[in-house]
């Protein structure tokens, strides 16, 4: 009989529980898949009274989850404890330095420390897995460097932070402002403990970072990414856009230039039937082009116990086979250092703003338009509140450059009444 592989794992949580309910549930077929038994030697977790609705007696018991790292009945440390710094980077750290493989679901660690730890583990000798850091159960990293390494990739993007696409449809569905709907997911436990690493859009620009990592090559730099998240979407432009026939997303989209790696998370209209502009409640979706595939779609749960947990065992079976790789898909010495570039891909622009009701005050907003070289395609105005008119503008395919310069100028009419919005139409 092949040797077990032993598990040690810290964080007990819903992937965590999610974890051990698969390897119990399915012993005997991971052993058949991998050809050797998976098994659990130790675990960890601040608390251990909780009830977690499952028995954890068959383990043993780690306070520390350095301590459960360095175990000498451990093979690979499954780190699922969260967060870039204290316990889980030290842990994640420890065990390769112990010489564990390991399996992460820990998008913010591998975001802002990701070339670090591959240098250590590669120097190690060892594995750093981590299919359920980014987007649930949808296999994107496996997509990225195995089923398309053929492929020279030009363009990612997606919807990968399910609580912002809930809050996104439930306002459409409901009709309700984005102030309701989010107290409203906070209450249901959609949110974060820290709510702006969702709707902030910080949680799904970590995982942008690593997946431009795999497809271009590059250095995972989370620091240049333009990130903006959805506070500012309103009910209005939620109508608007349906009015319009598209939808608003928190879209994340990286591609690779002459002039270097733009990363962007912000929110962008969509159409409304392409499948971005489909996808409904907390799934995620991403979009991969490739320059001999074309373009692929992945859509699925990006959270929760079970698609989660199932991205774990993933890399865990990987590992059981014997399988190895660099952490980003070439030699960590490899990768390349990026720079940071802003998008200079024309596109058409949504615009927000509300008038003061005075004489020649469209005409002034027009003009700061025109000087900047934006051309107006269409106009609409949905109703006139007293003292202010708000007034809804699509523009022709125009440059970033040029809307942020509009933007600005507008604040020298002194026609508008508080600040205007604009958002991208992004082709997809």
């Amino acid at each position: 009989m092949s040797q077990p592989l032993r598990l040690g794992i810290a964080g007990l949580g819903t992937v965590g529980i999610g974890v051990v309910r698969i390897i119990r549930k399915h012993a005997s077929l991971l052993e058949a898949r991998t050809g050797r038994p998976i098994t659990i030697s130790a675990v960890s977790a601040r608390d251990r009274n909780k009830d977690r609705g499952i028995s954890l007696t068959p383990y043993s018991w780690e306070d520390d989850p350095v301590a459960l790292a360095k175990r000498a009945d451990v093979d690979v440390f499954v780190e699922l404890v969260g967060g870039d710094e204290g316990p889980a980077k030290n842990a994640v750290e420890a065990a390769l330095s112990a010489g564990k493989d390991v399996v992460t679901a820990n998008k913010a660690l591998l975001a802002i420390h990701g070339q670090a730890l591959a240098e250590a583990a590669e120097a190690a000798g060892r594995n750093l897995r981590y299919e359920a850091a980014v987007a649930g159960g949808i296999p994107v990293i496996k997509s990225l460097t195995e089923g398309l390494v053929g492929n020279d990739v030009k363009r990612v993007m997606g919807v990968m932070n399910g609580s912002c696409n809930y809050i996104l449809t439930r306002m459409e569905d409901a009709g309700l402002s984005y102030e309701e709907v989010f107290a409203e997911a906070d209450g249901l436990g959609y949110l974060e403990a820290d709510p702006q690493l969702d709707v902030g859009g910080i949680d799904a620009a970590h995982k942008l970072a690593i997946l431009s990592s795999l497809a271009f090559g590059t250095k995972v730099n989370f620091d240049g990414i333009t990130l903006e998240g959805i506070d500012r979407v309103s009910i209005d432009d939620i109508r608007a856009a349906a009015d319009m026939g598209y939808k608003v997303k928190l879209l994340g989209v990286a591609q690779l230039s002459a002039r270097g790696l733009e990363q962007r998370m912000q929110p962008c209209l969509v159409p409304d039937t392409s499948p971005l502009g489909q996808l409904e409640g907390g799934t995620n979706m991403v979009v991969l082009e490739g320059d001999s595939v074309g373009q692929i779609i992945l859509r699925g749960a990006g959270a929760g116990e079970g698609p989660t947990a199932s991205a774990v065992m993933s890399d865990v079976c990987d590992l059981a086979r014997g399988f190895k790789g660099p952490v980003f898909g070439q030699p960590a010495h490899a990768l390349k250092t990026s720079t940071p570039a802003r998008s200079t891909v024309p596109a058409s622009y949504y615009l927000r703003m509300s008038l003061e009701d005075k004489p020649g005050a469209l005409a002034k907003v027009a003009a700061v338009l025109g000087e900047a070289g934006v051309s107006i395609d269409r106009m609409r105005q949905y109703g006139h509140e007293e003292p202010s008119a708000p007034v809804l503008i699509v523009t022709h395919k125009t440059t970033p450059v040029a809307i942020q310069q509009a933007m600005e100028a507008m604040g020298g009419t002194g026609v508008l009444s508080g600040d205007p919005v604009a958002l991208r139409i992004e082709d997809v």
